[in-house]
């Protein structure tokens, strides 16, 4: 059998033991590490949540485009009746008034962004019937008033287009947050997938441990009954193997406590039965540090979470330099107002309206208040700038360090690989000694240990040799086993 054949059996054994115990008629889920990050990425919780915070943003953000445009609204008081009795004093009588209108406003309200200001065109039709019992008299006439009036602020910031620039930096935010999270999602899934391979693989080696205790129970009792061996012998034997068979159901319970912490990870039912697949193997990569670090400084979408903030303090120092400030308001009004008691004949004399006002805010004195909250402010943007140059220097020192421990991890799995050859080399001649009655129970019980032990070590160095891989990939945005990047196409900088 070839080395592929074998390193395929060796990668499924343990998933292909864990099905054949299963008992007749029970249905188990094999995942791979592919699958199990597709389902999280659509059911973790974690994911969810910032999706959902996402899409929060991206609706606030419509809202906003959407509040720029055109407003169109009409209110309509098809009835009002009032009747009252007043006091005139002027002539010391008593007057009972009685009125009937019937009146609808259509407004149509545009905000120019690009000065702040608002520009309004609005149009009011009535009809009233009033009665007054002091002159006796009825009115009864319609009227109709449309006008157009903008009014802009003068001497201070763009309120409108900093509000929109905000939430424009908001949603970029809150998308970064979303791409940040599937990436450590992605690093919760792998740790926590290889975490119950380990136990699957534990629970294995200890089935394989218990077999072999077995075996040696068998062996020894064999020659206890032919006289061969003293009853001690047995009775350590008897302890080996309920030691062994302890050993097999604590790795068991370990495995299944495993399994619900990921199938809660990931977002499937915790009564859903799952076995994982994993490619343990190691792949043949070369890793380039500096290119790492250098991809990483240009796409790390912390860093640009970093100067999201620092804009955003510089909004809030132009928001408190505005405090107590000199500012303006210039309104323009322009209207045409007709009635009469004929419909058609509601423009046959109409008055022009014109309103111009100008007006100032002069702040005088404010105790400092202004200059206080303004130097407040610029300590704050001081701080995450300083926030800014700690996070490249970490994104730097985690690159290094992961490298690093790369190299050591390649060193310590062929350690660890000629480790386990040893042992079990060493296993099988003194389970052959321990056959011949060279060799007691006890004796043999540590190299089985022993065995137990290397196995697991091997297998541990190679899960963190794949999870180191993958942080590498967290942290430099770079993936040196597929030898491209993995920034999202609308954060990638590199260019």
């Amino acid at each position: 059998m070839n080395r592929t054949c074998l390193r395929i059996l060796k990668i499924i054994a343990p998933v292909l033991l864990l099905v054949w115990q299963q008992p007749s008629g029970y249905s188990q889920t094999l995942l791979t590490l592919e699958k199990a990050l597709e389902i999280a990425e659509l059911n973790s919780p974690d994911i969810r949540h910032s999706r959902l915070n996402l899409e929060r943003y991206e609706e606030t953000l419509n809202a906003q485009y959407a509040s720029y445009k055109s407003k169109l609204a009409l209110s309509i008081t098809p009835l009002y009746y009032s009747h009252d009795r007043e006091f005139y004093e002027f002539y010391s009588t008593w007057n009972t008034s009685e009125t009937f209108r019937s009146s609808g406003a259509f407004t149509i309200s545009q905000p120019i962004k690009l000065t702040d200001g608002i520009l309004t065109i609005s149009d009011r039709f009535s009809f009233q019937n009033s009665y007054s019992e002091f002159s006796d008299e009825t009115n009864r006439a319609f009227s109709n008033n449309l006008y157009i009036q903008f009014d802009q602020p003068l001497f201070t910031y763009n309120r409108a287009k900093m509000q929109l620039d905000e939430l424009e930096l908001d949603y970029e935010n809150a998308a970064l947050s979303y791409a940040i999270q599937k990436m450590a999602i992605e690093r919760n899934v792998t740790q926590s997938f290889y975490n119950v391979f380990d136990y699957q693989m534990s629970l294995q080696i200890a089935e394989e441990e218990y077999v072999n205790q077995q075996i040696s129970y068998d062996i020894i009792k064999n020659k206890v009954d032919g006289g061969l061996s003293a009853m001690e012998e047995l009775y350590q034997a008897e302890l080996n193997l309920m030691t062994s068979k302890s050993n097999l159901q604590n790795q068991q319970v370990a495995l299944e406590n495993a399994k619900d912490a990921f199938k809660q990870l990931i977002g499937v039912s915790l009564y859903e039965e799952i076995a994982v697949l994993a490619d343990v193997s190691v792949p043949e990569v070369t890793v380039d540090m500096q290119k790492a670090i250098d991809h990483a400084l240009k796409n790390r979408m912390e860093l640009r979470q970093r100067e999201i903030t620092i804009e955003n303090s510089q909004f809030e120092l132009i928001r408190t330099d505005a405090m107590n400030e000199f500012k303006g308001n210039v309104s323009v009004a322009l209207g045409l107002f007709g009635d009469d008691k004929k419909l058609q004949n509601i423009y046959s004399s109409p008055t022009d309206n014109q309103q111009v006002s100008v007006s100032f805010q002069i702040p005088i004195w404010d105790w400092g208040e202004k200059k206080a909250r303004l130097k407040a402010v610029e300590a704050a943007m001081q701080s995450q700038e300083l926030y800014l140059e700690d996070e490249n220097n970490n994104i730097i020192i985690n690159i290094r360090s992961i490298y690093r421990n790369l190299q050591n991890l390649l060193t310590q799995i062929e350690i660890a690989d000629q480790n386990r050859k040893n042992a079990e080399l060493t296993y099988e001649i003194n389970l052959e000694r321990y056959r011949n009655g060279d060799l007691t129970s006890m004796d043999l019980s540590l190299f089985q240990n022993q065995l137990s032990e290397k196995k697991m070590a091997y297998s541990r160095a190679l899960i963190s040799y794949k999870i180191e891989l993958l942080n590498l990939k967290i942290q430099s945005l770079w993936d040196f086993v597929e030898n491209k990047s993995i920034v999202p196409e609308e954060f990638d900088r590199s260019g």
